[in-house]
């Protein structure tokens, strides 16, 4: 009589090791294991362009992504696997994997009870998703691709006792974690764990630049250790930013420099300040020896205006102006006489262009004196809500013109920061970079992103940027050119 093998027992490869263990335990043995057989069957319809497609989907929901959480409400995430596509079988298991950063404002984000995630959509005056497009993540699923939203703690995290658990860097810890957690389960879980394209806006935004620009950085180690993540790299292929509210030790500076002659809704800031923010800009924009696009040079805060005119904000005016009909065109014209027509190109001043945009912010538009914005909330500590977390803001405040912020404020500012890995030339940078945002928009100035852009560009990066025009905060008028970007830079 034959004896047979006991089923419970498998061999399981991991990461380049093997694991043997019994049906029940592997996941007591590798807590990081990811459930492939744990599903739920979805189906949606997804709006595209050319019509209609219908999706099935396998939905992985609430997958705790480190042995160690804080607090697996947030430090989860969400699988969406596409499976069938208008009746036709999918094979998603070398598809690209679009990391989906639904932060808002450094907010936190809870993945216990959602499903595929998302973030915050943008408006503006612009003409929006023409033909009622669906969002980007059912676009990527209905093109083939595995989205996975991730959960992070955030600035607002507070436990029983009153400390806070989500300040910097959480945020970015977690999302590393997770990043980690997929390329642990590489020939697990579905997609191509090294094609991983992450993608936010605002805050989320930001956060997509630093996961993109910082990859491998050892200065997240300790933090990851402590929350039992993989043992894995989490650098990653590509990096989506829309509207991205990063630099912000820089930030005010650049918010004057762009804004600080323009009134706001209680008039104009007080000009002294504002005057001392632009000379501080203008310092740091020299130190960053930004070589502009062709031949135009060193980017200076005395030519900038110049460069965003002539490589970002006309072109974004033509391309709406000439896709209107005259009639509309005219209508338009008529309501914003700033703007002069000829020959198919708009022109104006980067000052009427600042006025229509509308400054949003008061002074300074980020470390505001009072700690009352988000970004003074992310670099408080586990007992400290809110803390300044530069000099100028701080000095003004406690009137003490030597005042320092704390040094562990100063490490935390370059940790929540893409542009200091940029700087650094970090060589677990990205390769590939989606920079959008809106000409209306002003939550920041409109040197970060292009600064952002531009930084990159002179690392030889792939970047595709642009402005949409009227566009506000965190909009996509063509998401569908960003889920085609995605196939064409994964093709292997």
């Amino acid at each position: 009589m034959k004896k047979s093998i006991p089923q419970a027992i498998i061999l399981t490869l991991i990461t380049g090791s093997f694991i043997i263990c019994f049906t029940a335990s592997c996941q007591a043995i590798d807590p990081l294991l990811f459930p492939k057989d744990e599903f739920t069957l979805e189906i949606k319809t997804v709006r595209t362009s050319t019509g209609e497609k219908k999706v099935t989907y396998r939905s992985y929901l609430h997958i705790p992504y480190v042995s160690k959480p804080v607090d697996k409400d947030y430090q989860s995430l969400n699988v969406s696997v596409p499976v069938e596509i208008d009746g036709k079988a999918v094979v998603a298991s070398n598809a690209p994997i679009l990391f989906v950063i639904g932060v808002g404002g450094y907010m936190s984000v809870n993945n216990a009870h959602s499903g595929m995630g998302g973030f915050p959509g943008g408006g503006g005056r612009g003409p929006g998703n023409a033909g009622g497009v669906s969002g980007r993540e059912d676009l990527a699923m209905s093109a083939g691709y595995v989205v996975v939203s991730s959960g992070c703690r955030g600035r607002d995290n507070k436990a029983a006792d009153g400390t806070f658990y989500g300040k910097a860097p959480a945020a970015i810890v977690d999302l590393k974690a997770a990043v980690r957690y997929i390329r642990h389960n590489t020939g697990i879980i579905p997609g191509n764990t090294d094609r991983i394209i992450s993608v936010g806006c605002s805050a989320g935004g930001a956060l997509s630049a630093l996961l993109g620009a910082s990859g491998n950085s050892p200065l997240y180690d300790k933090y990851l250790k402590e929350i039992g993540a993989a043992k894995e790299k989490d650098d990653i292929f590509a990096s989506a930013c829309f509207s991205p509210i990063t630099d912000l030790e820089h930030a005010d500076m650049a918010y004057e420099w762009n804004y600080g002659t323009i009134a706001g809704r209680s008039g104009k800031v007080d000009q002294v300040l504002s005057e001392q923010l632009k000379t501080l800009y203008a310092e740091y924009q020299s130190l960053l020896e930004l070589k502009g696009k062709d031949d135009f040079g060193t980017l200076t805060a005395a030519n900038y205006d110049e460069y965003l005119l002539k490589y970002y904000l006309f072109p974004s005016a033509d391309k709406y102006l000439n896709a209107l009909t005259e009639e509309k065109r005219n209508e338009y014209l008529e309501k914003n006489k700033w703007i002069v027509w000829r020959e198919n190109k708009a022109a104006f001043t980067f000052v009427d262009y600042a006025a229509h945009a509308g400054r949003m912010k008061g002074l300074p538009a980020f470390d505001d004196f009072d700690l009352k914005q988000p970004e003074p909330n992310l670099f408080g500590n586990k007992t400290t809500d809110s803390r300044h977390f530069t000099n100028f803001s701080l000095r003004q405040s406690t009137g003490n013109p030597e005042a320092e912020i704390e040094s562990d404020v100063k490490v935390l500012v370059s940790m929540m920061n893409a542009m200091y890995f940029i700087g650094q030339k970090n060589p677990g940078c990205a390769g590939y970079w989606w920079l959008r945002n809106g000409t209306s928009d002003n939550h920041t100035s409109q040197t970060v992103m292009v600064n952002l852009a531009t930084s990159l560009e002179n690392l030889n990066k792939h970047v595709n940027d642009l402005l949409f025009w009227d566009g506000g905060h965190c909009a996509d008028y063509d998401p569908e050119s960003f889920i085609r970007w995605i196939g064409e830079i994964t093709i292997l």
